[in-house]
């Protein structure tokens, strides 16, 4: 639908290397957008449908009265909303960097096969440039990289959001990922919002599902959790690209006021997020938009993010 088949059979090439050396039949897929094995990533939020991206009908949106008041919360015992994108009117756009970990990314860097799935060149750009944008963490991410969340947390442009513990699928078909058994979704997801917790900063209670795979169960797993599902209208293709041109054409293409972009802070496995950084933030200043925290993006008159 957008710019997500770009690179996949070249990532699917390289997932089939990176698994075969090191020797995990069942490795799972080392980021939720690029390395698909061979199959065409999905529209944001479409692993079952539209009518799994809306509330339930008569459910309240987020409340700014939800726990701690934090964006993104909503009513425990109530589905959460599913977002793509903000109000399509002003200038505001938001960056979000995902901090994917898996089991096998935790072997890489064990085995000295990769360096670093922490690009800390994007982050200094951020705060060279005192560019907003969110951070959706997974817990393993963070347990990995302690010091570099504390960073993260401690940039009052920066926020800070969910991606599950350890980026296991929460349905029946998520391109290669392994399930993660229905009975621990809750607690899969409630898990990182308490490894993220104690950091401070801007907290939210934004979730993005990996793979962008949810469907109606999966989002029944989280209705006690008081949080707002968040996936985006612009995906930049950039885990696995060999060139940071073809990341900032699938930006720039699609980005609107309102928009909701896709990066990755996984330095092994994105190499070119941080090249393409800097025209990205170049191009989207030429079309009148700026960078700013999700939480900005998703408001509308009503404190209530817009859904589909």
């Amino acid at each position: 639908m957008f710019a997500k088949k770009t690179h996949v059979l070249l990532a699917a090439l390289v997932l089939a290397a990176v698994t075969a050396a090191a020797g995990c039949a069942g490795e799972r897929r080392l980021v939720e957008v690029g390395a698909w094995g061979g199959q065409t990533p999905p529209a944001p939020g479409n692993a079952s449908g539209d009518a799994d991206r809306r509330p339930a009908a008569g459910s309240p949106g987020p409340s700014p009265s939800g726990p701690a008041g934090l964006p993104g919360a909503t009513r425990p015992g109530t589905r959460p909303p599913v977002v793509d994108h903000g109000p399509r009117t002003g200038d505001r756009v938001a960056l979000t960097f995902d901090a994917d970990m898996t089991d096998a990314m935790l072997y890489q860097l064990r085995s000295g096969r990769a360096r670093s799935y922490a690009n800390l060149r994007i982050i200094e750009l951020l705060e060279r440039e005192q560019v907003p944008a969110t951070f959706f963490l997974t817990g393993k991410w963070v347990e990995r990289y302690p010091e570099v969340t504390r960073r993260l947390a401690g940039n009052p442009r920066f926020e800070l959001a969910n991606h599950s513990y350890g980026h296991l699928a929460f349905t029946a078909d998520c391109y290669g990922l392994p399930r993660i058994p229905s009975a621990e979704m809750t607690r899969d997801v409630a898990r990182t919002f308490t490894l993220i917790e104690p950091y401070g900063g801007r907290q939210t209670r934004y979730f993005r599902f990996p793979g962008l795979c949810h469907d109606g169960a999966a989002l029944a797993a989280l209705t006690s959790l008081g949080t707002t599902v968040v996936d985006g209208d612009v995906v930049s293709g950039d885990p696995f690209a060999t060139a940071w041109r073809p990341i900032v054409r699938a930006v720039l293409d699609q980005a609107r006021p309102g928009s909701v972009i896709v990066l990755h802070v996984t330095e092994a496995n994105a190499p070119m997020t941080d090249e393409a950084l800097p025209h990205i933030l170049a191009g989207l200043a030429e079309r009148g938009l700026r960078p700013a925290p999700l939480s900005e993006v998703l408001r509308t008159g009503d404190d209530r993010p817009e859904t589909g």
